[in-house]
């Protein structure tokens, strides 16, 4: 799936311990009173709500979305955020400027893949699967897709910059479904059976990670130089 940089095998849906959809959290090797990396994704659009694949078009949170996001404020409310780096899309920076006060860093590293002319297309699996795109493989660039493989070399730009010069920050990192995707490959590689659905984030969710207790090398293990 382009949106999520990846296709899916399977879809998962995220436990959602409060009342405003997405305003959930996500842990991956954390711990207790350490600096951390919290990664979140936007809250919601009106085109997550009709299914359109988004890409880089530049879609405003919807009423929900902001919601979500004050929700997100609040349970953050308490976690002294060091620095702070957003996608300068839209649904990202709103998401951002909700949930954190002081200065935004805005970086188009962390913006979403590119889906070229399948963006704002609610059939954008079928043509896919018509025209035999495949979105995994390293090249693809039809219909002006962003290929996978200048993603993951913009992904590993930015990580790697975050990791030499924040070591022992708390970093607010808010983007996309697919950028939160490549991070969680990034730093724990794929999951087991492929199967991207476990590295899924809802809107206005939260993955909280420990770079001080990673189980590899950061990297993409397949990027292409």
């Amino acid at each position: 799936m382009i949106a999520t940089m990846y296709v899916e095998k399977r879809t998962r849906t995220q436990s959602d311990p409060g009342s405003i959809p997405g305003a959930s959290t996500k842990s991956s090797n954390t711990k207790n009173g350490g600096k951390m990396i919290y990664l979140v994704r936007h809250g919601q659009t009106n085109w997550n709500i009709q299914h359109r694949l988004q890409g880089q078009t530049d879609v405003e949170l919807n009423q929900t979305g902001i919601k979500q996001a004050k929700v997100l404020a609040q349970k953050l409310s308490k976690i002294k955020f060091d620095i702070c780096f957003a996608s300068p899309l839209k649904r990202a920076f709103k998401t951002a400027q909700i949930i954190y006060q002081g200065k935004i860093i805005l970086d188009r590293r962390i913006v979403e893949r590119g889906a070229g002319e399948l963006e704002g297309r609610t059939d954008w699996k079928q043509l896919q699967q018509q025209l035999g795109i495949d979105v995994n493989h390293p090249h693809e660039s039809r219909l002006g897709i962003e290929p996978l493989n200048d993603m993951k070399r913009r992904l590993s730009s930015f990580w790697n910059e975050i990791l030499e010069k924040y070591p022992d920050d708390n970093v607010l990192v808010v983007t996309h479904a697919g950028v939160v995707k490549g991070t969680q490959i990034y730093f724990y590689g794929m999951p087991e059976n492929n199967d991207l659905s476990k590295y899924r984030l809802d809107n206005c969710a939260i993955l909280t990670i420990d770079n001080h207790k990673l189980p590899k090398q950061p990297g993409f293990d397949d990027m292409e130089a």
